[in-house]
């Protein structure tokens, strides 16, 4: 079974259940699925759950692995994770920061770290960055530096929470393109969005959380519908197609129960 494979995903925090046995259908390489749903659904909790840094009930197989099952230095090589932002007070340049995170998955020479590290860099137009601290970067430039790290081990899944959230235009442009040649290449691409303009014009598939489920799951235009809209987001929307054909969600107005 070729994929990433969840099932039954239970997450409390303390008295408040998240999460209640949640399923994902089969996410096959070569496709980038987005995560979407109101504050609070549970998208980030879910992504921490397949990483294997959350606490979970349920299982989560990747390609037939149950990855709770996984060695922790062996599921480092194989998971590629991009959180919502790195810590501003951090000592290290740019560089070193990326080459920690290929060392946490390969055993490489200096040199030969330095060189992968410098080449995902200069493959994502941050290589000017490379030797500024990350406590004097801005909150755009740490997004795509933690994506560096996020690739640098060259990953079979690629799971980033919100990567989009402090980007301008350009870059977000240039990541999810980078995100769309990288599921191109074979990998599983599973990322939180909460723009569901660019989830339409990024994704192949969007999987809906709500009320602890998924609510929905499919291609953009299955499920970004004014009836799903308005039963997890609680608004009035009109879904409506751009003169290049793209999916284009325009919110009226909250939507009054009836």
């Amino acid at each position: 079974m070729q994929g990433l494979l969840a099932q039954g995903i239970s997450v409390r925090y303390g008295a408040r259940s998240v999460l209640a046995g949640l399923d994902l259908p089969l996410l096959r390489p070569g496709e980038v699925t987005v995560l979407a749903g109101p504050n609070a659904a549970g998208k980030s909790t879910l992504l921490r759950a397949i990483a294997q840094l959350q606490p979970h009930g349920g299982q989560v197989l990747l390609d037939g692995q149950d990855l709770a099952h996984v060695p922790m230095r062996d599921r480092a090589r194989l998971i590629g994770f991009m959180p919502q932002s790195l810590p501003s007070s951090s000592s290290l340049v740019a560089l070193e920061s990326v080459i920690a995170a290929l060392r946490a998955g390969e055993t490489l020479g200096a040199r030969q770290a330095d060189a992968a590290a410098m080449a995902v860099l200069d493959k994502l137009g941050i290589g000017a960055l490379a030797l500024e601290p990350l406590s004097a970067l801005s909150g755009g430039q740490r997004q795509m530096v933690s994506l560096a790290q996020a690739i640098v081990r060259d990953p079979r899944l690629l799971l980033l929470d919100e990567p989009t959230s402090a980007l301008d235009l350009a870059r977000q442009v240039r990541l999810l393109s980078e995100l769309r040649r990288l599921a191109g290449e074979g990998r599983i691409v599973v990322a939180v969005l909460h723009d569901l303009a660019l989830a339409a014009q990024w994704a192949d598939r969007i999987v809906l959380i709500h009320g602890g489920h998924t609510h929905a799951e499919g291609a953009p235009e299955q499920v970004l519908t004014p009836q799903l809209l308005a039963q997890v987001y609680g608004v009035e929307a009109r879904v409506e197609r751009c003169s290049r054909g793209r999916i284009m969600v325009l919110i009226d107005g909250e939507h009054a129960p009836g």
